[in-house]
């Protein structure tokens, strides 16, 4: 799978019909915010979920589970984090070309 394939496929995920098996997921993101900081009593934002979400995708990466759903989903998930960031008003956005 190149670059343009799992950017693809990660859009795809995150801009599809999910909402309507799932819910919104900014409301999803910002209620697991919500769950971990009573776990854990420490504040999460939705911008931690989606990045803290793509680490364990990273870690499965890293632990030789190398498979494109990972890679599609560790991008997805840092995806909804960007647009929560901007969303909120704590993050601006820009062109990065990697």
């Amino acid at each position: 799978m190149d670059r343009k394939e799992c950017l693809d496929a990660a859009k795809q995920c995150v801009c599809s019909d999910r909402n309507q098996q799932y819910g919104s997921p900014a409301v999803n993101i910002k209620k697991i915010a919500e769950l971990w900081t009573t776990y854990k009593g420490v504040e999460f934002s939705p911008k931690d979920v989606g990045v803290m979400m793509a680490l364990l995708k990273i870690a499965r990466i890293s632990s030789g589970q190398s498979k494109d759903d990972n890679y599609i989903d560790a991008c997805g998930y840092l995806s909804l984090s960007c647009e929560l960031e901007t969303e909120d008003g704590t993050g601006t956005t820009s062109t990065i070309i990697i």
